[in-house]
C-alpha cells in the first residue's frame, strides 16, 4: 500500500513537470531579457540573482529594475509593483476556498509559486483537493521558479558579455506566454468579451500613452465580463420562465 501511495505520488509529480514544460521553455527568452536587463543597469550579480529568488514575476521585475537605475523613490517602487502584483490577490482569492483548509506549509509553498502559469492550471474543479494534487501543483509550480531562475542566471551571464539584448525583441515572449494562457480560457461569452475589451483598451490607452493604460483597460475589461455574465444569467432566467409557462399550458 505503502508502495502504490508512493508510486502515485512520482507519477503526479512527473505530471506536474510535464504539463508546466511547455511554459517553463515558452518564458526563455523573457527570464533571459530580465536577467540580461539587470546587469546591463548596473546591478551585481548578486543582486541580479536575488531579484528572480525573491520577486517572481517577471513584469514585476522588468519595471522594477528601471524604475531603481532610474534612481525612483522607494515608494513610486512599492506602489508599482504592487499595482502589477494586484491580479495575483485575484488569484488567491479564486483559490481561498479549495486552500484554506491545508496547513501553513502548503498554502505558503503554493501561495509563493502561484504564478499567471500555475494559476492556468489550475482550472479544475477538483485542483487542490487531494494530496496528489498538491503534489502536482508543487511539482509543477517549482519547476517554473527553477527554470525561470535558470533562464535569468543565463541572462545574467549573457548580459555581462553580449552587448544590448534589450533590442532583439525578447520582450515578444512576454505577450506570446500571455496569449497561450488566455486563449485556452476562453469557454464562454464573458470571458470572451473580457479578453477583447482588455485587448482593445489596452492597445487605445498605449496609443494615447495613458500612464495607467494596463490597469484601467484589466479593470473595464473585468466589468464588461461581469456585466456580460449577469446578462447572460438573466436571459438564461428568463428562457426557463417561458418554457416553464408553456409547460405548464399544456399540462
Amino acid at each position: 500500500m505503502s508502495f502504490n501511495r508512493k508510486n502515485a505520488y512520482l507519477k503526479m509529480a512527473q505530471k506536474g513537470l510535464l504539463d508546466m514544460l511547455p511554459l517553463n521553455l515558452a518564458v526563455l527568452p523573457w527570464g533571459v531579457l530580465c536577467g540580461s536587463l539587470a546587469i546591463q543597469r548596473d546591478f551585481t550579480i548578486f543582486e541580479a540573482i536575488l531579484m528572480p529568488m525573491i520577486v517572481f514575476a517577471g513584469s514585476v521585475q522588468l519595471v522594477v529594475i528601471e524604475l531603481i537605475s532610474d534612481n525612483a523613490p522607494l515608494a513610486t517602487i512599492l506602489f508599482t509593483a504592487f499595482i502589477i502584483s494586484s491580479r495575483h490577490f485575484l488569484y488567491g482569492l479564486a483559490l481561498r476556498e479549495k486552500l484554506k483548509n491545508l496547513p501553513l506549509k502548503w498554502r505558503g509553498s503554493l501561495g509563493f509559486l502561484l504564478t499567471d502559469e500555475l494559476f492556468a492550471l489550475s482550472g479544475e474543479r477538483q485542483s487542490y483537493k487531494s494530496k496528489l494534487r498538491l503534489i502536482y501543483a508543487l511539482f509543477a509550480g517549482g519547476s517554473f521558479y527553477f527554470s525561470w531562475l535558470a533562464w535569468n542566471i543565463i541572462g545574467i551571464v549573457a548580459g555581462s558579455i553580449l552587448p544590448d539584448l534589450t533590442h532583439l525583441g525578447l520582450d515578444f515572449a512576454i505577450a506570446v506566454t500571455f496569449i497561450a494562457l488566455v486563449i485556452p480560457s476562453i469557454v464562454n461569452l464573458s470571458i470572451l468579451v473580457t479578453v477583447c475589451v482588455a485587448a482593445i483598451l489596452s492597445v487605445v490607452f498605449k496609443v494615447y500613452n495613458l500612464e495607467l493604460g494596463l490597469v484601467l483597460s484589466s479593470v473595464i475589461a473585468m466589468y464588461s465580463g461581469y456585466f456580460t455574465s449577469k446578462m447572460q444569467i438573466k436571459s438564461n432566467n428568463k428562457s426557463r420562465a417561458m418554457l416553464n409557462k408553456k409547460e405548464e399550458k399544456i399540462l
